[in-house]
């Protein structure tokens, strides 16, 4: 008796579907991908109940000849690879064929396509795999598919999809990706009707992230842009104050693919490591460019994980530049006193000077008899950043020019970009406030609860905590002995006698040139014992046996990892016991002997933990408050 079955055909493709359609973003997500290989700079997406009852996916790119309709729903037909060889260099998003086969199993499916400069286009419907007659029609240029009652003959795989509300949070999730990778493609997202998505397709990856995700964000961004013999790597990074409680806003794309990668999240991960306090992750939007023959990207059903050659390699480029982004950019936090405008996601627009209200009054009165839109305050002016440095240069709002002549087109299209760019500052590194340069120039007005400083410095209010700043100063001074390989040790009289057991004597053994670096003295002291004639300078103040003990232990602890990364973690701790603390009163000598010595910092604006030394209030927020602005 036979037990192993031959399975029909129509199994098979159910099986098959099932790698690639998992859900109602899955079909998106092939969707859209086929219509950004087919050239397209215009995508709209119509989704209703989550995707289960309908996917509309129109584009406007090269279409498909009418001969290769057939073809494009057979199964392991694709118009982007020939050989095995390709697939170790496949640069197009997804395999058109494939996942149209893949797709038409499991749903009804109906497809309207037409090259340009043909006469008619061509269309067909498709029903759980078995195609209808391909008719001629007339269509515009591009594809239209439409994908209905998905799973319908899968009812197993339609009970466990999720419920609309996350079926739609997933398509969102999939179509923001997408805009983000391809900020030149006008992507468009609608969902039971209403507008979800709306981007312009202009390229400016910034003005993507305000649109998907709002003003506060879009205002917390560092650029990036580095390069060297591996890859390429360039977008933004948020700010330490725009951090997350999860890595789900860690967002990049390789080879304008969005993917998932340890490698490439560990390497964000250590560049911010000395910005982010424990537990939180950042927020960042990056492309990486890199050579295929790095990577390999047949590693998942969906393309949606890559697999490098040397991880290590990736991982030390990665964290290279954003670490070198980080340290190249301001990080002082601005308060804000004013919240009301954030509470609803809604924009507040600045109101303008009396001259400025009557010479737009005026305006609008002569235009009241024209068809022109009447022009407000927010439509006038937006930032435009494709001017020289860092400098924004201000111009027409595009919104406002196109309205003008078309007319408004979404809601969303319509909102002006003014109001979240003009709160972007950018700050030359030799006008930092914490540069040797600015030092003559800020003035310490005091020292509150013996734990702040307030420091003004041009049309700000800075404070300082002074044990994060203390806790910096220590730490970086042993981090660049070390890498110096000088001591500064402070001599123990008499010496401290420490007892090991053997396990602890061998540990120390095997990593006494990393203690004597930082500035331990140890002597042998017969049997398991070391005698601690010295530690160093800076956690003077730390109990010494406690100290040496800890950094020993956390050896113990952690054996099979690299010493110095683990003793460099205790260093913080430690240099964190040895500083000033809250509550310490300081003279204003002592206050300006830290300050200089913060201002040496690479890093001056977090702790070894990454909590922030300094924030500041600018002198608009201080006047809001007291109404001498009025929103």
């Amino acid at each position: 008796m036979s037990i192993i079955n031959i399975l029909d055909n129509d199994t098979i493709n159910l099986i098959a579907a099932g790698e690639v359609v998992e859900r109602p973003s899955s079909v998106v997500k092939e969707l859209v991908e086929n219509a950004l290989d087919a050239g397209s700079d215009k995508i709209t997406i119509e989704i209703k109940a989550g995707g289960k009852d309908l996917i509309r996916v129109t584009d406007n790119g090269s279409g498909i000849y009418k001969d290769d309709i057939p073809k494009a729903f057979m199964r392991h037909a694709t118009s982007k690879i020939k050989t095995a060889d390709d697939l170790t260099a496949v640069l197009s998003m997804g395999f058109r064929g494939e996942a149209l086969s893949s797709i038409s199993q499991v749903s009804k499916t109906e497809l309207t396509t037409k090259r340009a400069g043909d006469l008619l286009g061509s269309h067909v419907n498709i029903e759980g795999g078995e195609m209808g007659t391909v008719e001629e029609i007339g269509a515009p240029d591009g594809t239209t598919i439409i994908i209905r009652n998905l799973f319908y003959n899968t009812p197993a795989r339609l009970k466990f999809l999720k419920t609309e509300t996350s079926e739609t949070g997933a398509v969102f999730d999939v179509i923001q990706h997408l805009s983000l990778a391809r900020p030149d493609v006008a992507f468009r997202f609608i969902s039971n009707g209403k507008e979800r998505i709306a981007t312009t397709g202009r390229g400016d990856v910034k003005e993507v992230i305000y649109r998907l995700y709002g003003k506060e964000t879009s205002s917390e961004l560092v650029p990036i842009d580095y390069k060297d013999e591996i890859g390429h790597i360039y977008g933004y990074l948020g700010t330490p104050s725009e951090n997350r409680a999860s890595r789900n806003q860690e967002t990049y794309f390789i080879n304008n693919r969005y993917v998932k990668n340890p490698d490439i999240t560990n390497g964000i991960e250590e560049g911010y490591k000395e910005y982010l306090m424990q537990h939180k992750f950042p927020f960042c939007v990056l492309h990486i460019d890199l050579d295929t023959e790095e990577l390999d990207v047949n590693v998942h059903p969906a393309k949606l994980e890559v697999r490098f050659f040397d991880g290590n390699k990736i991982f030390d480029f990665v964290s290279k530049a954003v670490a070198q982004a980080l340290h190249d950019h301001e990080m002082i936090a601005n308060v804000k006193l004013d919240k009301e405008a954030d509470k609803d996601k809604t924009e507040k627009v600045h109101t303008p000077e009396f001259f400025e209200k009557v010479r737009l009054e005026e305006e609008n009165e002569k235009n009241a008899d024209s068809k022109e839109p009447l022009k407000t305050h927010g439509d006038i002016f937006a930032i435009d950043f494709d001017g020289p440095g860092d400098e924004p240069v201000i111009t027409e709002s595009p919104e406002y020019t196109e309205n003008k002549t078309a007319g408004a087109e979404t809601e969303s299209q319509r909102k002006p970009m003014t109001p979240a760019f003009q709160q972007m500052t950018f700050i030359e590194k030799e006008d930092r406030v914490l540069s040797r340069k600015a030092a003559s120039r800020y003035r310490i007005i005091g020292q509150i609860f013996d734990t702040y400083w307030i420091i003004q410095y041009s049309d700000s209010v800075y404070f300082i905590d002074q044990h994060a700043a203390h806790e910096k100063v220590n730490y970086e001074r042993i981090m660049k002995r070390m890498l110096k390989d000088e001591k500064h040790s402070q001599l123990l009289m008499p010496p401290i006698v420490v007892s090991l057991s053997g396990s602890e004597y061998t540990v120390f053994e095997e990593n006494r040139e990393h203690f004597e670096k930082i500035g331990f003295i140890c002597d042998e002291a017969g049997g398991y014992e070391i005698a601690l004639r010295g530690i160093p300078h800076e956690l003077y103040f730390n109990e010494p046996k406690q100290l040496f003990m800890s950094l020993l232990n956390e050896l113990s602890n952690n054996q099979g990892k690299t010493a110095p990364k683990d003793i460099l973690s205790n260093i913080a701790t430690m240099a964190c016991k040895a500083s000033v603390k809250g509550g310490d009163p300081l003279t204003d000598d002592e206050i300006h002997t830290l300050i200089d010595e913060l201002l040496a910092c690479d890093n001056p604006y977090h702790c070894p933990h990454g909590r922030p030394t300094i924030f500041s209030m600018t002198r608009t927020e201080l006047e809001k408050k007291f109404k001498r602005i009025v929103d």
